[in-house]
């Protein structure tokens, strides 16, 4: 009796398996329709105008419209975008928390903090590359430095005299690069955020800033800045007449940025996929383009797990320019 009963026992079994099985699937299926259910957070490292801020907030139109949710941008700078990437660390893996950030805090700032609040790996899903730009060297008008070799000039004569602003990682790494590979001293001065120090150097606090393109362009347009040199191996096509840094005569120059999309760790694959679905639609949206288009940089996408990989290669990147630049970890 009990060799005719166990096939039919293990059919049982089988069927209540695939049926569970089964069921399972279609939750995951129906919670990834169902993603989102509720508005959506970007948590955004950087002061409201940044560039970071910028294409937060053109993002967060495309995937409202996607998702039919609403998408709120909040901005947590300070302490070089800890204080923000710690609180995205922290938060429900839902997908309702959205880290909207850059090689700031998720390639440089192990390298610049000796105690870092949160794991710029273990503490997060990658979702998206987002895009890339570069940087420009900017004075005010009515400085009187008119080219990087002249700047170069004063700096040499009177050592430790003038001094540079930053905002980000990227920002003060590129200021640091600048003052080694140039053989000069500058006096560095931290900000929370780019912005913060955009106006301090318009007030005269300051005398120079190496800053992102959709910070600087405004103000170099609308006549209140100076640009001496763009941080890229190119020119931008922004700023057209302007040389490299390089090409300015500090040779070897070459100095970009990056923007990602994260989620807490946890967070599941149905969920990222969705997230970066929407994500990457949006970068090709009317808001996200003029965004591209308006600071000189551009649109850049990828999978999870190319954004791990690449994250990894600009870690060691990262750590490689800090360690040259003689910057030693706060």
């Amino acid at each position: 009796m009990q060799a005719t009963h166990q096939p039919t026992a293990r059919r049982h079994w089988l069927a209540s398996a695939l049926l569970l099985a089964g069921a399972a699937s279609f939750g995951l299926s129906a919670k990834a329709q169902s993603y989102p259910a509720k508005p959506i957070t970007f948590l955004v490292p950087f002061a409201a105008g940044s560039a970071t801020d910028q294409l937060a907030r053109a993002l967060g139109l495309a995937v409202s419209e996607q998702g039919k949710q609403p998408v709120v941008v909040l901005n947590k700078d300070g302490a070089s975008g800890m204080i923000a990437a710690q609180q995205a660390a922290k938060a429900a893996p839902d997908g309702y928390t959205v880290l909207i950030t850059t090689n700031t805090t998720q390639a440089a700032n192990e390298h610049l903090y000796k105690k870092l609040r949160y794991d710029p790996v273990k503490d997060f899903a990658p979702v998206t590359g987002l895009g890339k730009g570069g940087q420009v060297l900017v004075v005010r008008t009515d400085s009187p430095y008119k080219s990087v070799g002249e700047l170069l000039a004063r700096a040499r004569k009177e050592p430790g005299k003038l001094s540079f602003g930053s905002g980000s990682s990227s920002s003060r790494v590129a200021g640091e690069m600048f003052k080694q590979l140039s053989q000069t001293d500058l006096l560095h001065v931290p900000y929370k955020s780019n912005p913060n120090a955009i106006t301090d150097l318009l007030g005269g606090q300051i005398d120079l800033m190496i800053t992102d393109t959709s910070t600087g362009v405004p103000q170099i347009k609308g006549g209140k800045l100076r640009a001496l040199g763009v941080s890229t191996a190119h020119r931008n096509p922004l700023l057209p007449e302007v040389p490299t840094i390089d090409e300015a005569g500090v040779k070897g120059y070459n100095m970009g940025y990056w923007f990602a999309a994260y989620l807490p760790a946890g967070a599941t694959p149905d969920v990222v996929a969705r997230l970066r679905e929407m994500l990457v639609a949006g970068t090709q949206s009317a808001a996200a383009k003029a965004f591209f288009e308006g600071s000189g940089s551009q649109a850049w996408t990828t999978t999870p797990e190319e954004l791990a990989r690449f994250q990894a290669e600009e870690t060691q990147k990262w750590g490689r320019v800090i360690k040259a630049a003689g910057i030693e970890a706060e």
